[in-house]
Formats: structure tokens, sequence, C-alpha cells
């Protein structure tokens, strides 16, 4: 019988292109946990969050971040939020267990999502171009996060640094997600 070795790989192969004004980058160190709460559960959440990772439950469209494992936590539904942290493992639901116990329902999203960098002078510039929100920095500062669509694919934007932007879209179209950011990026006009 042949011995089989499975490797893993990400959407996007470390995907990494500059441009003039920008750099798209694929992000393959950070996991994506979702954190459902339990029914009349809130407040337990509240208090373990506060102790772990010194965050606070977000308001709708803003991060909460943490220096532990450079984590940001923000809602995505009542009762549902993605806690987003540097880990490149197998096991990032023990992970968050570790420091929440059962104060959450947990699930590792990590392989259900690409995550892309877009940074750099022009990054607003090339989302402005396939992303239909109002992003910029006096109504989407840095820390605001939101669903939308970009060139007819579902995506969560969030704005974790001056001029840079984390996206969100299912691995099952990151190539066509890529291609549109690609696209977008060749055809930002110069500014003169």
């Amino acid at each position: 019988m042949p011995d089989y070795t499975l490797t893993a790989n990400s959407p996007l192969d470390g995907f990494s292109r500059d441009f003039v004004g920008v750099s798209i980058i694929e992000v393959n160190d950070r996991a994506i946990v979702s954190l459902a709460v339990p029914k009349d559960g809130e407040k337990e959440l509240t208090n373990a969050l506060a102790s772990s990772y010194q965050i606070e439950l977000p308001k709708t469209g803003m991060l909460s971040f943490s220096t532990r494992d450079n984590a940001v936590l923000f809602n995505m539904a009542q009762d549902q939020y993605f806690l987003v942290f540097d880990y490149a493992g197998n096991t990032a639901t023990s992970v968050v267990y570790s420091h929440l116990n059962d104060a959450a329902y947990l699930t590792d999203q990590s392989d259900s999502y690409v995550i892309v960098r877009v940074s750099g002078t022009d990054s607003r510039r090339l989302l402005e171009r396939i992303c239909p929100l109002d992003i910029h920095p006096s109504v989407f500062p840095i820390g605001s996060v939101a669903r939308t669509v970009m060139e007819h694919l579902g995506a969560i934007i969030i704005h974790d640094a001056e001029d840079s932007f984390l996206l969100l879209s299912a691995r099952s179209s990151a190539r066509s997600f890529l291609e549109a950011i690609e696209t977008s990026a060749v055809n930002i006009e110069p500014v003169n």
C-alpha cells in the first residue's frame, strides 16, 4: 500500500504582489474562530473576554483590539462574534477555549475563508472601485468592520490600520476574489 503525505495549501498559495501605491498579500498566519453566545450567557462571555483578552464585546461595525495574539473581535450577527488572531496551527478553537472555557460555543472558521491584506497609499482607491461601501476615513475609520459585496462576492472588510484593510471572503471563490482585487489595482488611475 502506498504511503501518502497530505500537505495543507492556503487558498491562494501565499500570494503576494506589489503595485504602485498598493500591496496585495494573502494572510496565512491568522485564525478565525466564531464565538456564539450561549442563552443568557452574555455576562459570562463579557467577563471571560475582559479577563483573558482585556477586551469588551464590540458594538456593531466596530472592532475590539487585544494585545493577546494580536486579536480582533467583531460581531457578524446577534450573539455571534468572530475572533481573528495570530495563529498558524490546526487547533485554533483549543487556543480560544483555553482562555474562555465554556463562555461561548466555538467553531473554527479558518479554512472557510481566504484573508487578503490590501495596504498602501492607494489601498482605499483600489477598494473604492469594487466595494460599494463608503470607506472614507470619516465614515469608516480604523477599527471599522462591515459585511459587503465586492464584484458579486460576499466579503468582510476590516479597516485595521492606516492605509491597511483585511478582506475576508469565501475560500471556495478565493481565486475570483483575488482576480477582482488585482484587476482593480491594475486599473487605478494615476493622481495628477
